[in-house]
C-alpha cells in the first residue's frame, strides 16, 4: 500500500523525507509539501507514515484489504501502545477501525552483546534453523517443521 500526503495538512517539516529508506518522499520546492515521487517504489514500511507528526500520510489500499478508492489512516498511540488502521471509503463513511498492539522496540535494545553469546556449535552451524529463532514455534501439534521431519534432504541447485 504506496504512500500518499494530504497537501492540506502537510506542513513541510522533512521528517518523512528523512526517514524514508528507499528515499522517495520530497519536498515539492515551490509549495513546500511532501510528497512520494515514485509510489511504485515503495516499500511500504510506513516509517513516513509514523514519522510524520500531523498525520498527513496516508496509505491506499489493496483490493482485497479495502473497497477500490477507499484511504487507509494509520494512526500511531505511543501512550496507549497501539496502532490503529481506520478505513474510509470514498465518500467518506468511516468503515472499520483495526487495532494491534505496537511490537517494536526502542532502538538497539533487539539486539544481543554478539561477544557475550557462545559460539554456534556444528550442530546449529548445520541446521536449517536462524539464529535465535523460537525453540516454541508450533504450527500444529506435531512440533517444529524441517526438513528432516518432512523426509526431504537439501540438495544442491533444488530449491524447497
Amino acid at each position: 500500500m504506496p504512500t500518499y500526503v494530504h497537501m492540506t495538512r502537510c506542513d513541510g517539516c522533512g521528517e518523512c523525507v528523512d526517514i524514508c529508506p528507499s528515499d522517495i518522499m520530497h519536498i515539492d520546492t515551490d509549495i513546500r509539501r511532501a510528497y512520494n515521487i515514485e509510489p511504485d517504489m515503495c516499500w511500504e514500511c510506513y516509517s513516513c507514515v509514523k514519522a510524520c507528526p500531523h498525520n498527513a500520510i496516508d496509505v491506499r489500499g489493496y483490493a482485497d484489504f479495502t473497497p477500490l478508492g477507499s484511504s487507509v489512516r494509520v494512526r500511531r498511540d505511543e501512550e496507549k501502545g497501539v496502532i490503529a488502521w481506520r478505513i474510509i471509503f470514498r465518500n467518506g463513511k468511516k468503515d472499520w477501525d483495526l487495532i494491534a498492539p505496537i511490537t517494536t522496540k526502542p532502538w538497539g535494545s533487539g539486539y544481543d552483546d554478539l561477544r557475550a553469546v557462545p559460539a554456534p556449535e556444528d550442530s546449529m552451524r548445520n541446521s536449517e534453523l536462524l539464529y535465535k529463532e523460537p525453540k516454541y514455534v508450533r504450527f500444529d501439534e506435531g512440533g517444529l517443521h524441517d526438513l528432516k521431519t518432512n523426509k526431504l534432504v537439501m540438495k544442491e541447485g533444488v530449491y524447497y
